[in-house]
């Protein structure tokens, strides 16, 4: 079919073996047609009584054109609903379903949604592309280059891009090491990937090459039904989150499912739970058959105790109750009299503290035991002591930081965990706040860490760590106050953490927090 420009768009068309009128789901992906995409997209929901039009994204999978990230997405879906509307089978019910960057084509078309559009359900999706490259300043380096091997190869095939996969796999080091890091993946990407350059070259949103790539608005004057599915280790989380958010702002109709999932994950281990909810969802808002719908808008697995909970939204009322670290390394709800400098470490990009699992693109993703990196010098861990009663985390979790350093540059990564009886320290979320300090007075910085359903059993205990980066899954902050990917010179800093930092966690109002 046409878009926009003109250029054709290969697509497939799967449907029901029966005879009657369908609904239309509209599948567009730069990722190819074939594996997954045919037989979980096309196959099983033309089996459930759908029109199924799967279609390679403008430059991508045979289509003609040039792909560019999120710059044709707009125009390209109009256009493939104006040729939807010429076609016999089309009765003009048409819902949406995807992941990932099949999400964001779904925002794309509802900037101006058609009358046409009854339902959309993002799976694991993005809204911003920025958000998607970049964290307070820091690039998300390893899930750049995820990024960047998928778009590039996974169009043209599973060979191709398993290929193009084990390649990365085996020159990654290299790559996250060059000095200087602009250009460093052509070898491990086999080429120049020109959008790859420029997504890495401007870290801030407000530069005017992200202009118009954000598409969050959307969903604050959105009145189509939309179904959102995330995992508390997806690298999109935050963003689903986000959605649901605005749209209930809006008062669009919605729910919001999140498993224990990663973004890949998902779409594996979860992907008869992601399927049973898509397909209700839309059987919901195109047939008129609310029989699968669940009675709550929400419903979150709860780590630690294995289990899923009904929500009517989310987060959930609850009070916001601030941990405090001591210098004897302990985490305590006692808050500190002072600022006082309370401990410090030393940071050097030249042997950068690493990652660990967390919400990555990757399968090194979710969660892991973080003994062995704790035992780093580079590495905070303020633990509180064993639980004498279960507790709860339901909501956003964030660190109040106070922080002074020797240089005036410097990157804190800050991590929720959970530390089981026989020791072993479990990621539960996190996140990187970028900050400048001026001679010895500390800066102050809040930095989120996503968002968690988590309890705590019995036994065990809730640990704050802090260090000074977490590589390759960010760009090294090189200390000088330099552009990481043009950095050449690495300058160690020493972190002074301050007494009147505190990790903020959220407790349901009707539960109690524990006794220190």
């Amino acid at each position: 079919m046409p878009a926009a420009d003109g250029s054709q768009l290969i697509t497939d068309h799967y449907f029901p073996r029966a005879e009657g009128d369908f609904p239309t789901l509209l599948v567009r992906s730069p990722y190819g047609r074939g594996l997954p995409w045919s037989p979980m997209y096309g196959v099983l929901f033309a089996e459930q009584g759908f029109h199924v039009v799967l279609q390679s994204c403008r430059g991508t999978g045979g289509s003609g054109g040039e792909f560019d990230l999120w710059r044709n997405e707009v125009a390209d879906g109009r256009a493939t609903v104006s040729w939807l509307r010429e076609q016999n089978w089309f009765d003009g019910r048409l819902g949406t379903v995807g992941p990932s960057y099949l999400g964001y084509v779904q925002w794309a078309l509802a900037v101006d949604p058609p009358p046409e559009l009854k339902a959309m359900v993002v799976q694991v999706g993005l809204h911003d592309p920025h958000a998607l490259f970049h964290a307070q300043g820091a690039l998300r380096l390893e899930n750049a280059l995820a990024v960047g091997v998928g778009m590039t190869y996974q169009h043209q095939g599973m060979r191709a891009f398993l290929t193009a996969t084990l390649r990365l796999h085996r020159r990654l080091r290299d790559v996250v090491t060059a000095q200087p890091l602009r250009g460093a993946y052509v070898t491990a990407l086999g080429g120049d990937v020109p959008w790859l350059d420029d997504v890495m070259s401007h870290p801030e949103a407000e530069d005017a090459y992200w202009q118009g790539a954000s598409l969050a608005t959307v969903a604050e004057r959105l009145d189509v039904p939309t179904g959102l599915i995330t995992g508390w280790h997806d690298a999109l989380g935050d963003q689903t989150f986000e959605q649901y958010r605005r749209l209930r702002e809006a008062g669009c109709r919605t729910a919001l499912l999140v498993g224990p999932w990663t973004h890949t994950s998902a779409l594996q281990q979860g992907w008869p739970e992601v399927f049973a909810e898509s397909l209700a969802w839309l059987r919901a808002h195109l047939y008129g058959d609310r029989s699968g719908l669940r009675p709550t808008r929400v419903r979150v697995h709860v780590g630690g105790e294995d289990d899923w909970r009904d929500s009517d939204d989310w987060p959930p009322a609850a009070a916001v109750n601030p941990w405090f670290p001591t210098a004897q390394g302990h985490l305590t709800r006692q808050a500190p009299t002072d600022s006082a400098p309370l401990t410090s470490f030393r940071y050097d990009p030249g042997d950068p503290t690493p990652s660990l699992g967390g919400p990555l693109l990757s399968r090194t993703a979710g969660p892991r035991d973080n003994r062995t990196l704790e035992t780093r010098d580079d590495v905070l861990t303020f633990t509180g002591p064993p639980l004498t009663e279960p507790v709860d985390i339901l909501g956003p979790v964030s660190a109040r930081l106070s922080i002074s350093t020797d240089t005036g540059h410097a990157d804190v990564f800050t991590r929720l965990c959970d530390v089981d009886a026989q020791g072993r320290s479990v990621n539960i979320c996190d996140g990187l706040g970028r900050l400048r300090t001026a001679g010895q007075a500390p800066s102050h910085i809040t930095v989120p860490m996503s968002s968690t359903a988590h309890r705590f059993a019995v036994g065990h205990r809730i640990r704050w760590q802090i260090s000074g980066g977490a590589h390759p899954r960010y760009t090294r902050n090189p200390g000088t106050g330099e552009s990481p990917m043009d950095a050449t010179t690495f300058t160690p800093v020493r972190i002074t953490l301050h007494a009147d930092s505190a990790l903020m966690l959220a407790t349901p109002r009707a539960a109690r927090s524990p006794r220190d």
